[in-house]
């Protein structure tokens, strides 16, 4: 029988091996007599070799699930010279160890097969550390994620899972199994690595893998073409930024298996019901989510001539009265006491007090601080490049104590990275934040600052900023220039907030007493 043998030089060449297993152990035994634990490897390959007779399974099909039953088998093989076997071996660590030692001879001789194409992935392993030399991990968090991806390496041969099938799947099946992997041994004993850390290192050597055209994208979101073309069409055609594309194609994914296969076949009946009846734990957000979302969507299909553009016009609307809350905002006193609890010794202190001065300043959302580039930052004129929701990119002044934080982030904080982007993480890898990672950091210094009983997130720098102008004089005019508000009844919730202004203009209620 003529196989090919896995080898770590990457070649695969090809042998005549014979499947006796006086023969296989004989050349087992050459391969491990120099160590001092060759009797008890011998024991546990040849104890293998039995319970694979008496339950007739070739040793083609041996792979993980394989060596799972021998460790869990009620054990009354017989051994050497007409001794039993001990039961108590299968409980040692170690002797399931040694029989992972076995497999992989098998493997490597070229008796068990394995996927093809999971040798190009054990030759990345030395590129791969590379890699993280050049993200900027710590030696030790390098060492944790290497040794993790060759735990990958071992666990998929003894799986039989191809690079061509891996998915997120398997590697949280790699991170939650029952580790008797003897590379993540020593001297028969589990490392200290738990399914956080085999999570974490998996996670991350599948998104090098993917990087280097190793392993196919999958995603679950992108299974269904329709939900492919529809983010399609809302980067290219409607300009919208990533994050609102991830959230329009989630909330799209909820309820596009009860429209069904064929648009031409939607009527206004079915598209009421996904508005109108939903779970009553779903806020009133939410429910406005979904009817903007499927009017969006029908929208597409209308303008691909896929359906009716009348059924549009059939999506309940989601109206609740236009500015009927006050804006939520706080004092600039407490925004100054949040600014100043930032340590500015540390690069975590410069970074978020950069942030704080930029939202409390120039009123930002937290995507417009995530997505600012150093490119965006023009130093001669103190001024900001911000572009805003849909892209609409506008030029706002850089204040000087703002712009002092920022050089200050950037020359000191700022760790050195290839990413253009301004803020980024502390600890590698150095990536762009998320606007979660925004509200986060406003979170923290509300704390230090021991501020309580005010609204959270940073939206409320933007509303405090606006508050603050139309109580010192300024025109709604100028606060709608400031926060880029597109329209102006956009702007004219603000003056709700100038209490002393609408005490002036309120006419006397009619009448002796109030009702």
């Amino acid at each position: 029988m003529t196989v090919r043998s896995y080898v770590s030089s990457g070649t695969t060449p090809t042998r005549r091996v014979t499947t006796d297993s006086a023969s296989l152990l004989a050349e087992y035994l050459k391969t491990q007599i120099n160590f001092p634990s060759c009797g008890t490897r011998a024991s546990a390959a040849r104890h293998f070799l039995y319970w694979l007779q008496q339950h007739r399974l070739p040793l083609s099909q041996v792979d993980a699930a394989v060596v799972e039953r021998f460790a869990r088998h009620r054990c009354q093989c017989m051994g050497h010279g007409g001794v039993r076997y001990s039961p108590r071996e299968l409980q040692r660590p170690g002797y399931i160890t040694n029989v992972g030692r076995f497999v992989i001879f098998l493997e490597d001789r070229g008796t068990i097969r394995v996927p093809e194409d999971l040798a190009p992935i054990a030759l990345r392993l030395p590129a791969y550390g590379n890699h993280l030399v050049s993200l900027g991990y710590s030696r030790g968090t390098r060492s944790m994620l290497v040794s993790g991806a060759e735990h990958i390496v071992h666990w998929l041969r003894l799986s039989r899972i191809s690079a061509q099938n891996l998915d997120d799947c398997d590697i949280e099946r790699f991170a939650k199994h029952d580790c008797r992997c003897f590379l993540c041994r020593k001297h028969g004993a589990p490392t200290t690595f738990g399914v956080a850390e085999r999570r974490r290192a998996g996670v991350t050597f599948l998104q090098y893998l993917r990087a280097c055209n190793l392993v196919p994208e999958r995603s679950v979101i992108d299974e269904d073409s329709r939900l492919v073309a529809f983010r399609s069409w809302l980067t290219h055609q409607c300009g919208v930024t990533k994050h609102t594309a991830v959230r329009y194609l989630a909330e799209a994914a909820r309820w596009l298996t009860a429209l069904g296969q064929d648009p031409g076949t939607y009527d206004a009946v079915t598209i009421r019901s996904i508005v109108l009846h939903q779970p009553s734990s779903r806020s009133h957000k939410s429910v406005q989510l979904t009817a903007t979302v499927l009017r969006t969507y029908l929208r597409y299909l209308a303008a691909n001539d896929a359906c009716s553009p009348e059924l549009v016009y059939a999506v309940p609307r989601a109206r609740r009265p236009r500015n009927a809350a006050l804006p939520r905002f706080i004092s600039p006193a407490l925004i100054e006491r949040i600014i100043a609890s930032c340590d500015t010794n540390t690069p975590v202190g410069l970074r978020d007090r950069a942030i704080l001065l930029l939202l409390a300043r120039l009123g930002l959302r937290a995507g417009d601080v995530c997505e600012l580039g150093l490119a965006d930052i023009n130093w001669g004129d103190a001024r900001l490049r911000v572009d805003g929701k849909n892209r609409r990119a506008a030029q706002l002044p850089l204040p000087q104590d703002a712009g002092d934080a920022l050089l200050a982030y950037i020359e000191q904080g700022r760790p050195p990275a290839r990413d253009d982007h301004v803020f980024l993480r502390v600890h590698a890898p150095f990536k762009s934040l998320k606007p979660s990672a925004i509200a986060c950091l406003v979170a923290r210094a509300r704390t230090r600052a021991g501020v309580e009983g005010v609204p959270t997130g940073s939206q409320v720098f933007r509303h405090s900023l606006a508050t603050s102008m139309v109580r010192t004089g300024c025109s709604l005019e100028q606060v709608g220039t400031i926060l880029r508000h597109r329209s102006p009844n956009t702007t004219v919730i603000y003056a709700k907030t100038d209490i002393d202004m609408l005490a002036r203009v309120a006419q006397p209620w009619p009448g002796d007493s109030s009702c």
